[in-house]
């Protein structure tokens, strides 16, 4: 049950969403309309490009891919298990995030691919940072499966089960905090191009040592 997530879960969904909408609305207006925070449509333009025979731009999306799963790799070394639980290195994982988000400012700036390969990286390690933990899918970075188990949810609801609220208001959380970084995203991209990118990372740093400080205060 949901019940049994720890109680800063709902927070950090909302800003980790937040962040991940602000980076994928700034690859959909400066990384040649690319998403990064997300496969689904990047896997389809790798499909797109294998008719076309496009090879520049076959090996860029694929690199984009590998990029995403590098950085999911990264995550699964870092916290070793699904479960989510106080004393895990989520914090070093932010950190790690943050510092990829700020070597790919300079490298998107100057127009160098391997920025988008690094925020890729970047995308990919905070999405796996949570995954199932007593029967919640928690995807940061993209909003496909919140939708689907909204939906799931609310049909529930109408067939006479019980309304899990709890994870009702996780979902809203996520996608309400997804379209507000987009919004944010593209207001300061429009602002400030690429420099933009700083506020997520400096989001990441600040919820990596919230999160290092509640660790910390629990277990004492």
């Amino acid at each position: 049950m949901i019940s049994k997530l720890p109680k800063w879960v709902e927070y950090g969904a909302f800003i980790l969403s937040f962040v991940a909408g602000y980076i994928n609305s700034i690859g959909l207006l400066g990384f040649e309309h690319k998403a990064v925070s997300h496969l689904s449509g990047t896997a389809t333009l790798l499909g797109i490009n294998i008719i076309n025979a496009t090879t520049g731009s076959f090996f860029h999306i694929l690199l984009i891919l590998v990029s995403f799963l590098v950085g999911a790799t990264l995550s699964g070394f870092l916290i070793r298990s699904s479960a989510l639980k106080l004393g895990r290195h989520y914090d070093t994982a932010l950190f790690l995030e943050a510092i990829l988000i700020l070597i790919s400012i300079p490298l998107l700036s100057r127009g160098y691919l391997i920025g988008h390969y690094v925020i890729s990286t970047a995308c990919g390690l905070q999405n796996a940072l949570a995954t199932s933990y007593s029967g919640a899918i928690i995807r940061t970075t993209h909003l496909t499966g919140i939708f689907t188990d909204l939906g799931i949810l609310i049909g529930a609801k109408f067939r006479g089960e019980a309304f899990d609220k709890r994870k009702f208001l996780l979902f809203l959380l996520i996608i309400s905090g997804f379209i507000l970084g987009g919004s944010s995203g593209a207001y300061f991209y429009y602002q400030f191009n690429f420099q933009s990118l700083f506020l997520p990372t400096l989001i990441c740093i600040s919820i990596a040592c919230a999160y290092r400080l509640y660790s910390a205060k629990s277990v004492s």
